[in-house]
């Protein structure tokens, strides 16, 4: 596959993540939950495009960015708590919350691809077992600076209903700690499933 070509999957990618982007912002549940939401996606894909000339992922992770973007752009439009399928799965499973939440940080751990794919391509790691570690390690920081972010709302806010959207606790107080185990959880599982087929997408990359 040559640049022409996978210039032409990128392109793709971004506009299905622009046209989701545009359904989510029509009408949301609540514009403040759904600008809190979706300011992770739209940062991301911002600074990936800014930089695409200078520094180009690989295929795979530019999958892994728009499907982590799209999953937060429709969380913003119906809130966390009340994704539809998530509450048809709540109500047909008898499930006590709805999970889209918890799915959501357990996808999450596929940002381990991204963050292997800067470390080997950016700094002197090499692959092994303080790839893993180190890539593990900054997941982790970043699935509970974003918890604090969130506590620090509720701070600020005093408990709003907009702020109580957005925490998507449901009444769970161990909500932060499940969020931070299934994005760990999500790692681990990524980088043993993934990590070779990621290898692969490098390799073409540093052919071309």
């Amino acid at each position: 596959m040559n640049n022409g070509q996978h210039f032409k999957i990128h392109l793709t990618l971004l506009a299905i993540v622009l046209i989701v982007f545009t359904w989510s912002v029509i009408k949301p549940s609540s514009y403040l939950d759904w600008l809190a939401e979706v300011s992770p996606g739209v940062v991301a894909i911002t600074v990936v495009v800014c930089i695409y000339h200078k520094f180009r992922f690989t295929t795979f992770s530019y999958i892994i960015i728009a499907l982590l973007s799209i999953l937060t752009f429709i969380g913003g439009h119906y809130t966390y708590s009340e994704v539809p399928l998530f509450n048809w799965l709540k109500e047909e499973f008898h499930f006590q919350r709805n999970h889209y939440d918890r799915f959501g940080h357990f996808l999450k751990g596929l940002l381990a691809i991204v963050i292997r794919e800067i470390l080997l391509r950016k700094t002197q790691l090499t692959k092994g077992a303080w790839l893993t570690g180190i890539t593990i390690s900054i997941l982790l920081a970043i699935a509970a600076f974003y918890e604090i972010i969130e506590w620090l709302s509720t701070r600020i806010s005093k408990g709003s209903k907009g702020t109580k959207d957005f925490l998507g606790m449901q009444g769970d107080r161990w909500d932060a700690q499940w969020d931070m185990f299934l994005a760990l959880l999500g790692t681990i599982l990524t980088l043993l499933f993934f990590t070779k087929l990621h290898d692969k997408y490098l390799k073409r990359l540093n052919k071309e």
